[in-house]
């Protein structure tokens, strides 16, 4: 009995220790010890008193967003490319798009649907259909296809001439796969930019709004929801991303084309028939003539030109050492409006199709006049 006097002794000890330091360190922390000294005897928050409510500009987004969502489409395509045993490897692409009209036509980007095997359309309800290529323009990337679907709501396409810098504008689409998003913005710019083969696209809208990949063949929208461009490209400075400088296609020149591309499913670009120089103000006074415009060289026999009696230069000059010919009509007006540039008469010629009648104002010598020219499909002649 007394040989385990010790152990006990030492046990007892033990324990008077572990008591001690535990409970001065457990004191330190009072809030594990005594938590409920630190409750509250009642939460007490700010609630809004009513309803949330938006300003004006919320509530046009709002109104913006809500009309035009239900015609945004998004556009799944799946194409094959082969992998280094030549084995068939599916891939799949991602736009936007718009509906345009009651019959299940939309219209979106041409390199959104390039060599797509199949095209699937999801609509906002997230009902998917099958669509079909019906028309495209690849030089204008252009691409119109088709699907069929009960109570579709067509969008309300507006007029890009008129457009200023500055004027709000709305993208939507879905970038990145995350459907039906919104971004706002500003005009930014009005420029021509080059397509995908480098043709230049006039007039091109420039936005800080945010477009990423995904938003391709989407509508750009004013502040009435009318359409007025179909996004279809970004400036990123080697990052695939939004970095404030996104382009749409002005509508304008979609609207030219829209009824080629769905009854013939190509585009007839409209020619005159000439082949044609610049003249600036500087150029005219050195050579006699009245005024600024584009002088005509050339006129393609039994071309639209040539059968509304326009003509071609017949004395022979040199601009330094370019051959130039002179004694040809000064074409200075297209349907009122100046033309000084190749790039002026392109562009208002992508704002016609073939077919229609336009009136060119031209100087026959110091005599001014009005000719009308009937357009017709441009032929590979380099001619305009």
């Amino acid at each position: 009995m007394r040989s385990t006097r010790p152990v006990w002794l030492a046990i007892l000890i033990v324990l008077a220790f572990f008591f001690i330091t535990t409970h001065h360190r457990l004191a330190d922390v009072p809030n594990l010890v005594h938590p409920e000294t630190t409750r509250a005897g009642k939460l007490e928050i700010s609630e809004a008193s009513g309803p949330q409510s938006f300003d004006s500009e919320e509530q046009n987004n709002i109104s913006v967003y809500k009309r035009a969502l239900p015609s945004v489409v998004n556009i799944t395509t799946t194409a094959v490319a082969y992998d280094f045993f030549y084995g068939p490897v599916p891939q799949q692409g991602m736009g936007s798009g718009f509906i345009i009209d009651h019959e299940g036509h939309i219209l979106t980007n041409f390199h959104v649907i390039a060599n797509a095997r199949d095209i699937s359309v999801t609509l906002s309800n997230q009902k998917t259909y099958k669509a079909e290529l019906i028309g495209q323009d690849p030089s204008h990337d252009l691409a119109v296809i088709k699907i069929v679907a009960p109570d579709i709501v067509p969008v309300v396409l507006g007029d890009s001439k008129n457009l200023v810098v500055g004027q709000k504008v709305y993208c939507i689409g879905n970038p990145f796969g995350l459907s039906g998003t919104l971004t706002t913005g500003i005009v930014s710019s009005l420029r021509s930019v080059r397509s995908l083969d480098g043709t230049p696209i006039d007039d091109a809208i420039q936005t800080d709004a945010a477009v990423n990949p995904g938003n391709s063949g989407g509508p750009m929208l004013n502040s009435k929801g009318e359409v007025i461009g179909i996004n279809f490209q970004i400036a990123t400075n080697g990052v695939d991303q939004s970095a404030g400088i996104g382009f749409a296609i002005p509508i304008n020149a979609a609207k030219a084309v829209l009824n080629d591309l769905v009854t013939l499913g190509r585009v007839r670009r409209p020619a005159i028939g000439i082949t044609n120089l610049p003249v600036s103000d500087d150029f005219a006074d050195e050579l006699g003539l009245p005024s600024e415009g584009l002088l005509i060289q050339r006129v393609v026999p039994d071309g639209p030109a040539d059968r509304a009696g326009l003509r071609g230069g017949n004395k022979t000059a040199y601009l330094g050492n370019y051959r130039i010919l002179l004694g040809g009509d000064l074409i200075v007006a297209f349907n009122g409006q100046k033309v000084s540039t190749l790039r002026d008469l392109s562009g208002m010629l992508n704002n016609h199709k073939a077919g229609e009648t336009v009136t060119l104002t031209i100087y026959r010598g110091k005599q001014k006049m009005d000719v009308k020219v009937t357009l017709t499909e441009v032929k590979p002649t380099g001619t305009a």
